[in-house]
C-alpha cells in the first residue's frame, strides 16, 4: 500500500477542521519517553522517508481512490477535503511542503530528549505535520529494535573484558544472532528489523535485513552472514538410533569451516557426552573449522552449564589469561531458545561463577528481537510543541495529571515540550533545549527531508561507524 493519503489513522482526517482558525505553522516533535532502556539508539527513519515520504505522493489517482473510501468510513462528506490534497498537486507538483530534521543514525540518546521534528513549509498545509505521524510514528520499531541489539552487544562486551582472551573480541559481531524471520508479522518488518539489528552485529538468518540496508542505505555488502546449520527435521530424519549417523554425515558433508548442529531432539547431554564427546571426538578435533553445538530446550542457563562440563570433560580446555576456561578451537556453543536481553545477562553471569569463559558461546535471538516488543518499549510519542495562530507563535505543550492506585494525584510522564527545540551536547552529554538557548553549541538535530526530497543521504557503514564509536565512548566513560 503506497498510497499516502490512506497511510494515517481515520481520525486525522477531521483536522484541517479541528485546528483553531487562522493556525498556520504546526511544529511536532519525537522522543523516547523512557521505557525498558535508559538511552535509545536511532534508526529507520530514512527507509520510511525515501519508502513513503521522497518525490510525489499525493496523486490523482490516489484521491480518487481515497474520497470514496474516506466517504464511506465516516459515512458523511464534510471531514475528507479533497481540496486539500489537491492544493499540494497543483502548488507542489504533489511533493510534501514540509521540513524533517533528526539526530543522524545510529546514535545513542538518553531518552526524554528530542530524536526528530516536522514542520509544515507551507501555511496551508499546517494539518500535514501530524497527518504524518501515524507513519512516521513507526520508527519506533526500528528504533527499539537497534536498542535492544545495541544492549545486548554491550553486555557481551562487558563480559568478554572480563572473562575472555583479548583476540576474541574480532568475533563479537557474531555474538549475537539475529534468527526473527519467521516470528515477525510481515516482510517489511523482517527487513527493516532485521537491518536495525545489522548496525551492531553481523549474525543473521534474516536476509531480508540485509536486503533493506543495501537499497535503503547503500551498505555494500551483504552484512547479515550466515552459516551452513541443520534443523530437527534434519537431525530426527533416521529415528531417535540414527542419530549419531545423522551427525557424522554432517561433519563428513562440510569437512571444513562453520557448522551448527542442533542437538536437543532426544537427549541433548547423551548427544554432547557419547556421540560427540567420544564417537567423533576425533573427527572433530581433526576437522579445519568448527562445530557449533546448538540446544534447543530446557532451562537456558542450567542446560548450558552441565552442557560445558560434559565438553570440558570429553574435549579438554585450556586457561585463558583472565583466569577462565576455553573449550578447544574446533568446538563452540550457540544458545538460540529462551534468549532475550536478560536471559543473556543470567547466562554470561552464570558461566562466569562456573569459570566460563564468555568466547564458549553465541547467542541466536528470534522474538525476543524483532517481534515481543511494542512502542512503548521504550515509550515512543510524538507531540507538538510550537504552533502559529493567526500570526501568533504559541509554545504547545500539555500536562496531564493521572491517578495512582492509590487514588493519589500527581503529574504523567506523558509531559510533553514546548517551543522550537533543538537537541545539544553539553559536558553532561545530550540535551534538549529551546532553539534560542546555548547559541554557541550546533544542533544535532540534522535536515534530512525537505520539501519532497532527502536531503540528507546516511549510508550503512557510516552508521555502523557512529554506533561502535558511541560504544567505545561509553567505555570510556564507564
Amino acid at each position: 500500500m503506497k498510497n499516502l493519503i490512506l497511510l494515517a489513522d481515520a481520525y486525522k482526517y477531521s483536522h484541517h477542521k479541528l485546528y483553531y482558525p487562522g493556525t498556520t505553522n504546526v511544529y511536532s516533535y519525537l522522543e523516547s519517553r523512557g521505557g525498558k532502556f535508559d538511552s535509545t539508539v536511532f534508526y529507520g527513519l530514512q527507509y520510511f522517508l525515501k519508502e513513503y515520504l521522497e518525490g510525489v505522493v499525493i496523486t490523482k489517482e490516489g484521491l480518487d481512490e481515497a474520497e470514496p473510501l474516506m466517504l464511506d468510513i465516516f459515512g458523511r462528506d464534510d471531514i475528507f477535503d479533497r481540496s486539500k490534497f489537491e492544493y499540494i498537486i497543483e502548488k507542489h507538483g504533489g511533493k510534501l511542503p514540509v521540513r524533517i530534521k533528526a539526530v543522524p543514525e545510529g546514535t545513542e540518546v538518553p531518552t526524554r530528549n528530542a530524536l526528530m521534528t516536522i514542520e509544515n513549509t507551507d501555511e496551508n498545509c499546517y494539518w500535514l505535520t501530524n497527518f504524518l505521524e501515524t507513519l512516521l510514528m513507526q520508527v519506533w520499531y526500528p528504533c527499539t529494535v537497534a536498542t535492544i541489539s545495541n544492549e545486548v552487544k554491550k553486555t557481551a562486551l562487558k563480559y568478554y573484558e572480563e572473562t575472555a582472551d583479548e583476540e576474541a573480541l574480532a568475533g563479537i559481531d557474531f555474538v549475537l544472532n539475529d534468527f526473527g524471520f519467521r516470528g515477525v508479522s510481515s516482510v517489511e518488518s523482517a527487513g527493516i528489523g532485521g537491518s536495525a539489528h545489522l548496525i551492531n552485529f553481523m549474525g543473521s538468518d534474516t536476509i531480508m535485513g540485509s536486503v533493506f540496508a543495501k537499497k535503503y542505505y547503500g551498505a555494500t555488502q551483504a552484512y547479515g552472514k550466515s552459516i551452513p546449520a541443520t534443523e530437527h527435521s534434519i537431525c530426527t530424519l533416521l529415528g531417535r538410533d540414527g542419530e549419531r549417523d545423522i551427525f557424522k554425515h554432517i561433519l563428513d558433508t562440510v569437512p571444513t569451516g562453520l557448522v551448527a548442529c542442533v542437538s536437543d531432539s532426544y537427549n541433548i547431554f547423551k548427544a554432547c557426552e557419547e556421540y560427540w564427546g567420544e564417537d567423533l571426538k576425533e573427527q572433530i578435533l581433526n576437522r579445519d573449522g568448527q562445530l557449533v553445538i546448538r540446544p534447543d530446550s530446557g532451562d537456558p542457563k542450567m542446560t548450558l552449564l552441565r552442557i560445558f562440563e560434559i565438553l570440558f570433560d570429553k574435549f579438554g580446555f585450556t586457561v585463558n589469561a583472565k583466569g577462565y576456561k576455553v573449550l578447544p578451537p574446533q568446538i563452540r556453543v550457540i544458545q538460540g531458545d529462551g534468549v532475550n536481553n536478560d536471559s543473556i545477562e543470567d547466562i554470561y553471569q552464570g558461566l562466569k561463577e562456573a569459570g566460563i569463559s564468555a568466547q564458549n558461546i553465541v547467542f541466536g535471538m528470534g522474538g525476543a528481537l524483532l517481534q515481543r516488543l511494542d512502542r512503548d518499549t521504550q515509550k515512543f510519542a510524538l507531540k507538538c510543541s510550537w504552533a502559529k495562530v493567526q500570526g501568533k507563535e504559541v509554545d504547545v505543550q500539555k500536562f496531564p495529571l493521572e491517578m495512582d492506585e492509590n487514588g493519589e494525584m500527581h503529574e504523567s510522564f506523558k509531559v510533553s515540550k514546548g517551543g522550537r527545540l533543538k537537541l545539544v551536547r553539553t559536558d553532561n552529554g545530550f540535551e534538549t533545549v529551546r532553539e534560542d538557548e546555548y547559541p554557541e553549541l550546533k544542533d544535532e538535530l540534522v535536515t534530512v527531508f525537505e520539501n519532497g526530497k532527502v536531503v540528507r543521504d546516511y549510508q550503512f557503514e557510516d552508521i555502523r561507524e557512529t554506533v561502535k564509536a558511541g560504544l567505545e565512548q561509553e567505555a570510556i566513560v564507564g
